[in-house]
Formats: C-alpha cells, sequence, structure tokens
C-alpha cells in the first residue's frame, strides 16, 4: 500500500469542507486505489497545524498560530497540495506562492481558487511540465458542474468549436428573479445577499469577473489557448434595466450571463455578456442557482450539461474528484 500525503492551504468553508470529506472517504481510498491518504497538513493565512501520522477530524478545530505560508506545507512532508484559499485574480495572491512552491517540487496539485490561474496560468502550466507534477483544477472551473472534464476525457480527441457557459450562480439566480418575479437588481441582489449566496461584495459576479475567470481557466488550460483577461469582453448584469427585462420577455427571451468560446481561423476568442435564449432553448431552463455548460465539436455535436450543488461540499467534491484522477495515475 502506498501512502499519499495531503495538505490543504486555504482553511475557510471550503478547505474545511474538503478536509471533513477527505477523512470521510479514506476507507474508500484504500480499498480502490490501495492507497493510505493521510491529511498531514492544513493552514489559513495565520494559523494552522500539521501531524506526519495524519491529522484527524477533532485536531482541526484548533490551528496554532504561526503556522502558515510554503515552507509550512513544505516541512509537512506533504506530496499533494489542495490550495482552497481566497482569489484575487489581478494578483494571484494568496494562492501563488503555494502553488509555486509545490509545482516546482513536483508535488502533483489540486487546485480551488481561480485567482493564481487566471493571473499565471502559462507560468503554472510550464512549473508543472518541468517538474512532472500532475496540475488538476476541477474545482476551480465551475465546481461541481463539469467543464474541463468534459473536454479531457469525454470528448477526447474532437476538435471544440464553440463552447457556452452559464458559469455563475449568483448572475443566474439574480437574472431568474428579476424576469420571473419582476423585481429590480438591487431587491434581487439583497435577497441573494439575505439568503447567503451572494457575497457581500458581489461586484466579481454580479460584472461578469467570476465567468471570465473560469472561462480563461477553460480556454487555456483545457483548449490550449493562451489568453489573459485583457483578451476578453466582460459585460456583467449590473445595469440591465426593468425595460430590457420586459422587451425580452415580450419577444419570449429568457437572458443568461454567459461566457463564450469560439474557434475560427486559427485562433481562439472568449468574452462575457448577456445573451438571450428562447424558451425552447435549455439554456432557458437552467434555473436558480444552477449552472450549464455546451459544447460543439466537429466529430460529437452538441454536448450539453447542468449542474446543481450545494456550496460548499460541491466544490469540495470536484477537487476530491480530482484527488481521485491522482491517485489512479500514481497507483498504475
Amino acid at each position: 500500500m502506498k501512502t499519499f500525503r495531503i495538505a490543504i492551504a486555504g482553511f475557510g468553508g471550503v478547505g474545511r469542507a474538503t478536509a471533513s470529506l477527505l477523512l470521510s472517504r479514506r476507507a474508500r481510498y484504500c480499498e480502490i486505489y490501495d492507497a493510505d491518504v493521510r491529511l498531514v497538513a492544513v493552514c489559513g493565512s495565520r494559523s494552522g497545524v500539521k501531524s506526519a501520522y495524519g491529522l484527524e477530524k477533532e485536531q482541526l478545530s484548533t490551528l496554532e498560530d504561526g503556522l502558515s505560508g510554503p515552507a509550512f506545507i513544505e516541512e509537512s512532508g506533504a506530496d499533494i497540495l489542495i490550495e482552497a484559499g481566497p482569489s484575487d485574480f489581478r494578483t494571484g495572491g494568496p494562492g501563488l506562492a503555494y502553488l509555486r512552491s509545490s509545482l516546482s517540487a513536483g508535488h502533483d496539485t489540486i487546485v480551488i481558487s481561480k485567482g493564481a490561474l487566471v493571473h499565471r496560468g502559462r507560468e503554472l502550466r510550464a512549473l508543472a511540465k518541468g517538474s512532472g507534477a500532475i496540475l488538476k483544477l476541477s474545482g476551480a472551473a465551475a465546481a461541481a458542474l463539469p467543464t474541463i472534464d468534459l473536454v479531457e476525457h469525454n470528448l477526447k480527441g474532437c476538435e471544440v468549436l464553440e463552447v457556452e457557459g452559464i458559469l455563475n450562480a449568483t448572475t443566474n439566480y439574480l437574472l431568474e428573479a428579476m424576469t420571473t418575479r419582476g423585481i429590480g437588481f438591487e431587491h434581487a441582489l439583497r435577497e441573494a445577499q439575505l439568503g447567503g449566496f451572494a457575497e457581500a461584495d458581489p461586484r466579481n459576479d454580479t460584472e461578469g469577473w467570476d465567468t471570465a475567470c473560469k472561462l480563461l481557466i477553460l480556454a487555456n488550460f483545457g483548449l490550449g489557448a493562451d489568453l489573459t483577461m485583457n483578451d476578453l469582453t466582460v459585460e456583467g448584469i449590473q445595469s440591465v434595466s426593468a425595460e430590457r427585462i420586459e422587451a425580452w420577455r415580450g419577444q419570449g427571451l429568457v437572458p443568461k450571463l454567459v461566457g463564450r468560446i469560439s474557434r475560427g481561423n486559427g485562433a481562439i476568442r472568449a468574452e462575457v455578456g448577456i445573451r438571450t435564449y428562447p424558451l425552447a432553448d435549455p439554456f432557458a431552463n437552467v434555473r436558480g442557482r444552477d449552472k450549464a455548460i455546451r459544447i460543439v465539436t466537429e466529430a460529437m455535436g452538441k454536448t450539453l450539461a447542468i449542474g446543481s450543488g450545494m456550496e460548499p461540499l460541491a466544490t469540495a467534491a470536484a477537487a476530491l474528484k480530482d484527488l481521485e484522477h491522482i491517485l489512479a495515475a500514481r497507483m498504475a
């Protein structure tokens, strides 16, 4: 039996859910992969805990101040990193330092936060290639909704011609509330914030940046593009008026905030904006906090997936799906 030592950097809601789910699945990893999976370290921005023998659930409730940072993770002896910290696509922090350290050392790495992948994607791909580390990022690319997995596994060998994605649950909820119940943007936003599924500062969602980040990750890591945020046109939903909503309703159209990738003349282009769909289109019927992706290929035609998962469990499960891919590859 081979031992795999796991560390989690970033210990907010998603990091804690990932740790809990991982500990609950240890018997599965042993049975299916003949792998002894140990959680040897977790840390937040200022505190952490580690054990070479593996942490148990009760040890995760009290973290020690000063135990944090890439050096702490390296000292833990972890050979797989799950990075689940806050995300800032403008600087890549704070996850970028952890990812650089892990990939440079040849450690397989699972990424949940989007910022570093968007900010320094080319560098991180090069580090993984140079060291032989496996880099997986389902949790960063729409989590419970399969996106990169569809391209890398289900549609392998096909040429992707076009991608459309409803990739942000908050904006999908807001647009549906505005369209079906006739309430304004501010009213719908307050409702979502009170319900706990919109951030106190929702601008990354409502202005389209979260969708843009996920779209860039899919384009660059899934389709081999080399785009930056400056290559995208990004439109949000914050300026959608009651008049526009009423006009769309009168035409039998449903608005969605959509990220779109298209391939033509040897180039890949990406954009984020509001697109409208007739009621017969599956995208018009993606409800509430659900997400969806539609991929068109030259050989398999259209593939559609719709995902709905409760957070943070769904994102944790996406990260541990990546872990199982790594276990399968390393035990082969």
